[in-house]
């Protein structure tokens, strides 16, 4: 891997270390911007939610303890493109992707470009804080694939979970999860070719929204790897000349999955076995 890539993966890496044990968010920037409010939610539609959302973590609660969130959960509909928060914004409230929504984490690095180094869906949460006190965004987070959202203000989850172990413990171990899935991010970016890292956030990609058509460009994609578009526009003529792939104005389409996970690294697997292990003993404790 080029000396420069693994440079912005390490920076990256650092600085959210710090964030985990100095200061106790994973994932928050240690100052806000001066002079700069929180993002704004523009054209929202906005309702009470009814029922379980279709959010894993929500899902997996007991129903005590769901029932001391549903008051205060709304279900908020995002475009595609819209910013939760940029770098340094206040973080008060907790977003739950549904379905098919995801959101990302691009993080900012030298020479004004921005590398993702997380996709967010229905299997979790963005704004869990991991220790207390006020959370600041460290990255710009985006919905990438537009959809629902339940939203939580982040002070009816604090005093939730000053009534429930349950709750302080599932949301713990998912913050630990999120943890996990930055460090393999890092060790990933050092290891595995453009190509394998390209086919794994495909895959990802496709997983979250269950379907074969990934509304994904390729300067979209190029900030997911970290290279210029002209890179991440030879990666795709690669899959497209194996018929692994074909594109449409706006989209990816997977002409052969299979093949494409044959290109991809283990990392998503090593990632996703993570979460149910950790999680799936948050639940069984319940």
């Amino acid at each position: 891997m080029p000396a420069r890539e693994f440079s912005i993966s390490r920076k990256a890496l650092c600085a959210l270390w710090n964030r985990q044990f100095r200061y106790g968010n994973v994932g928050f920037f240690e100052l806000p911007i001066p002079g700069r409010a929180p993002a704004k939610i523009k054209n929202q539609v906005t309702r009470s939610v009814t029922g379980r959302p279709q959010n894993d973590l929500l899902r997996k609660l007991g129903a005590q303890d769901f029932e001391l969130l549903a008051p205060h959960l709304q279900s908020v509909e995002l475009a595609a493109s819209h910013i939760l928060h940029h770098a340094g914004d206040d973080v008060a409230a907790v977003h739950f992707p549904c379905g098919p929504t995801f959101v990302s984490f691009a993080v900012p690095v030298e020479d004004d470009r921005e590398v993702e180094s997380l996709l967010v869906g229905r299997e979790g949460a963005i704004g869990i804080p991991a220790g207390r006190g006020p959370s600041l965004a460290y990255s710009r987070i985006v919905v990438k694939v537009g959809g629902t959202l339940a939203r939580l203000p982040l002070r009816a989850l604090e005093q939730a979970q000053q009534r429930s172990a349950g709750l302080q413990e599932l949301f713990a171990r998912y913050a630990a999860c999120q943890f996990a899935q930055l460090l393999q991010t890092a060790a990933c970016n050092a290891a595995h070719s453009i190509e394998q890292r390209a086919a794994k956030w495909i895959i990802a990609a496709r997983e979250h929204i269950g379907g074969d058509e990934i509304p994904l460009t390729h300067e979209q994609l190029a900030g997911m790897l970290g290279v210029s578009r002209s890179y991440a526009s030879r990666v795709i003529q690669t899959f497209k000349a194996r018929r692994i792939l074909a594109t449409r104005r706006g989209a990816i389409l997977i002409l052969d999955a299979a093949a494409l996970e044959s290109s991809a690294c283990a990392c998503n697997d090593t990632v996703k076995r993570h979460f149910r292990e950790v999680l799936g003993r948050a639940a069984s404790a319940e």
